[in-house]
């Protein structure tokens, strides 16, 4: 390796930590995602997963049978996603237990599905994209606050209409797009509303928080 590399190898390194320390001295510890406690929706997706690793050969019909009855029974997360751990990649499972920060270096991140976002999440981008995806998402707290760290990179947020998006009055958030919708009707934001909090620093960066598009009218309908 030449000099000119392992001076980026060494400038990357002591960034990565740098970032790291500024998160952690701000990001308290929170229940663990496994220990919360499963939903019937969570349980037959669960189920759906289930469903088709038997019908492609993967879980033996007695093995598919007992599974289904543990997710019947499971009562967490924790529970139901053991049960499809053997059966797809992370990025692939019905439930995400993926805890960790979310962190892009010149590349690109998502965290999208039915996946636990806890009250603080550390975001970190050097001139890369991140894109948080909180539609079906399952929110430990009605306040999120997002703790960014972004250099020359793009945080993308998508969340259901009427979420409301802040900016933390200690924030240095310069360039931040707020498309997020209303309900139809609505003329404000409902008082328990969710609410995003922008917190860290942005440096030659942005954020962009907007709602998923509603899906198209029929030009044709039923009588």
């Amino acid at each position: 390796m030449d000099r000119f590399s392992l001076k980026d190898v060494s400038s990357e390194s002591r960034l990565s930590n740098l970032v790291s320390a500024f998160l952690a001295a701000r990001v308290p510890q929170s229940p663990a995602a496994a220990e919360l406690r499963a939903s019937d929706a969570d349980r037959e997706r669960v189920i759906a997963a289930l469903a088709e690793a038997a019908g492609d050969g993967r879980l033996t019909h007695d093995e598919h049978e007992e599974r289904v009855g543990q997710a019947y029974a499971a009562r967490t997360l924790g529970d139901l996603a053991a049960l499809t751990a053997d059966l797809l990649p992370p990025e692939r499972q019905p439930l995400r237990m993926d805890e960790r920060p979310l962190t892009a270096f010149f590349r690109s991140e998502q965290r999208t599905g039915r996946w636990v976002v806890p009250s603080h999440v550390p975001v970190t981008s050097v001139g890369g994209r991140i894109t948080m995806d909180l539609c079906e998402a399952l929110l430990q707290s009605r306040h999120v606050v997002v703790q960014l760290a972004v250099m020359a990179g793009t945080v993308t947020l998508i969340v259901p209409e009427g979420v409301r998006i802040v900016t933390a009055p200690s924030a240095r958030v310069g360039s931040v797009r707020d498309e997020v919708r209303l309900p139809p009707g609505a003329t404000g934001h409902a008082p328990d509303a969710p609410v995003i909090e922008l917190a860290g620093f942005v440096l030659g960066g942005k954020v962009v928080a907007r709602s998923p598009r509603r899906p198209k009218r029929s030009l044709f309908r039923r009588p």
